[in-house]
């Protein structure tokens, strides 16, 4: 009998040590704050799908304070953490087709942007190879970018010479035509620079009124129709993680990705925007909504004149069908529901 009690131990010891080597976590750096859309929305949302999918097999820890977000596609090309996500503006010489989906006028949410950027780049991006080296299983933007200010102005050319930070990408060369000294610093940075008097302003989404509690620091905010640009991401995995798993928990993984995937995070970062006016306009920010046919809509249109010609120019040297997609993409997200 003490036999037959050892011996169903033993098998009840093996099979839980078995079970326990089969879970896997997957650790995932983030470096917006907790309270940001993204992780308090997009990772456990994703964590809750990717553990449903593999059983309870895959579950994810998030981790933070890990560098600057232009390290993330570092740190998981060399297996330092297994997933992350970034702003393609952070490395500008790798990532230029991402710009497509950034240029101004598009005139859609971030929901609908993400998935046609996602839809864009698989069609045509993908194979020009600036992912190299990462498992990308989703892209996003974030909402319209803005102009928060310290101090009002009452048009765009009141903002030559102020000291801006720009995060690259499209909004550089935006930044750039309006003749604004560029100031380089990752987003979570902002609200201490608005504070010390290092910038006197920031262009970025409405949402980061409240994320970053930029009401507080950045009380005069212009809100264009449709924004100025929006902002891509990456959301990207390592590989050799990813072949690692068991076959049925990499289909899983990517089927509660991609897409599907990209969609939610721009969802979710519409409805922080959405949360951040509220947020700026209980704080007392002074708003300008400029209005399709107003003076300040007018002259950001003029100052975009050439912009899609500059940007096809610069990844002519990408492969890709640039001008078609540049095309497929507004009409995707243009005619998205």
């Amino acid at each position: 009998m003490n036999f037959l009690k050892t011996a169903a131990a033993v098998t009840l010891g093996v099979s839980l040590s078995a079970g326990a080597m089969a879970e896997t976590t997957m650790r995932v750096a983030s470096w917006l704050p907790p309270t940001h859309p993204q992780n308090a929305v997009v990772w456990p949302t994703w964590s809750k799908w990717v553990e449903e999918a593999t059983e309870g097999r895959v579950k994810i820890a998030i981790e933070y304070g890990l560098g600057h977000p232009k390290t993330m596609f570092e740190l998981v090309e060399d297996g330092v953490v297994d997933a992350s996500f970034s702003y393609h503006g952070y490395v500008p010489g790798r990532f230029k087709l991402t710009q497509a989906v950034e240029q101004p006028l598009l005139g859609v949410d971030a929901e609908a942007a993400s998935v046609a950027h996602w839809r864009i780049f698989n069609k045509y991006f993908a194979k020009a190879g600036e992912h190299d080296g990462l498992e990308v299983i989703g892209l996003f933007t974030h909402g319209p970018g803005q102009i928060h200010m310290a101090d009002p102005v009452s048009s765009l050319a009141d903002l030559k010479g102020k000291k801006i930070r720009l995060g690259g990408g499209v909004q550089g060369e935006i930044g750039h035509r309006m003749g604004v000294t560029a100031v380089g610093a990752p987003a979570p940075k902002v609200y201490e620079m608005m504070q010390q008097g290092v910038i006197d302003g920031v262009f970025i989404p409405m949402g980061e009124q409240k994320s970053l509690r930029l009401k507080e620091v950045a009380k005069n905010v212009i809100a264009l129709p449709g924004g100025m640009y929006l902002g891509s991401f990456g959301i990207f995995m390592n590989p050799d993680f990813l072949a690692g798993l068991e076959a049925k928990d990499r289909a899983a993984i990517m089927a509660v990705s991609g897409e599907k995937l990209s969609a939610m995070a721009g969802r979710a970062w519409d409805a922080g925007d959405a949360a951040g006016l509220v947020a700026a306009q209980e704080a007392g920010v002074n708003i300008t909504m400029v209005k399709d046919g107003d003076a300040l809509s007018k002259e950001f249109k003029d100052l975009t004149n050439g912009m899609d010609q500059a940007f096809l120019e610069s990844v002519s040297d990408r492969g890709v069908d640039a001008k078609a997609a540049l095309a497929e993409l507004r009409d995707v997200a243009r005619s998205y529901k």
